[in-house]
């Protein structure tokens, strides 16, 4: 297969916000719906793997492979619907929403990465989802070439799941993601701290995403400082029966109700009352602030990551006899 190394580089490491040293094949990164079909066509047989911003990804081992990234951009104004190119990057946006009097959003602001990710992780922070917001997702069939359009619903979207993670992995290759918002604005304050930095003002749209993106900057280390992937573990949902046993123990544990049967628990909570916040094991570590997040003290491989990770979750078990599970995509 013949490449054009001026136009493409094989380096990952400005690809991965773990700031992980590894390598490709080679990296396309098509700005148009046409140039994206193009690399299909040339890829076909051959290993690829698809990437968007890196913000969700630990590299253990070079890829022998290529790697496909949406530079597509764009902001279609349809209101109340958004149409945005999969390059574009998610925080981009919101502020594009929340400016033009489009709500639903503004409690995601901030999440690293790009559009195209957050229909592929059904991305959340502070009590919604991407899942409430995506109206339909256009995409490249890996195996045909062709154009088609996916309905939200066809996605099975579940916590921090899709089938675009599952059994649509690589079968498609987005290109747009179309968001239905609502130009009236109806605040989500009951998860996290939101109600308390916001008490006694009068709450708006761009008050929330202020106060989101100060709280996240507070706790979250810059990963040009230190790399990262944000929250690196998933918040467990556990059987009713066995909170209420946790909870017997641990009173003062943190929960968020999902149901009548299932009741989520911050996992954060639980790696910091095992003693990680802060703690580094080789080159890797838990970030001071935030034990949800693994940082790369400089220099770590992705091996030492997930040595780290495997060492947390195996004294949360001990603990408290509940798995907690990746979020990151680990490669």
């Amino acid at each position: 297969m013949e490449t054009n190394a001026s136009h493409y580089v094989k380096s990952l490491l400005k690809y991965n916000t773990f700031n992980i040293d590894c390598s490709c094949r080679d990296i396309y990164e098509p700005t148009t719906v046409e140039e994206a079909k193009n690399v299909i066509a040339k890829i076909q047989g051959e290993p690829f793997m698809i990437l968007g911003g890196g913000s969700n990804l630990l590299l253990t081992q070079d890829y022998d492979g290529y790697i496909l990234h949406s530079c597509i951009k764009g902001i279609s104004d349809l209101s109340p619907l958004i149409r945005c190119g999969s390059g574009e990057v998610w925080d981009d946006v919101v502020a594009y929403a929340v400016e033009h009097g489009m709500y639903g959003m503004e409690n995601l602001s901030i999440i690293p990465g790009e559009v195209g990710a957050s229909a592929v992780q059904n991305i959340g922070a502070y009590g919604v989802e991407a899942k409430d917001l995506i109206y339909n997702i256009e995409a490249i069939e890996i195996a045909t070439g062709k154009e088609v359009v996916i309905s939200a619903d066809e996605c099975q979207y579940a916590y921090r799941y899709s089938r675009f993670k599952g059994e649509w992995k690589n079968k498609y290759f987005i290109t747009y993601v179309t968001y239905k918002l609502n130009k009236d604005f109806t605040p989500h304050l009951d998860y996290g701290n939101l109600h308390q930095l916001l008490e006694g003002q009068n709450v708006t749209a761009e008050k929330v995403r202020e106060a989101i993106i100060s709280t996240r900057n507070a706790k979250l280390p810059d990963p040009k400082v230190e790399g990262n992937a944000g929250s690196f573990f998933m918040n467990p949902i556990v059987p009713r029966e066995k909170f209420e046993i946790l909870l017997k123990e641990y009173p003062q544990m943190p929960f968020y109700e999902v149901d009548s049967e299932r009741v989520k628990i911050p996992a954060g909570w639980m790696i910091d009352q095992c003693g990680w916040k802060g703690k580094t094991m080789g080159r890797a570590g838990v970030h001071s602030k935030q034990a949800l997040v693994l940082v790369n003290r400089g220099g770590a491989t992705g091996k030492e990551i997930v040595d780290l990770c495997n060492a947390i979750r195996v004294d949360v078990f001990n603990k408290f006899g509940v798995m907690i599970n990746p979020e990151v995509n680990i490669v």
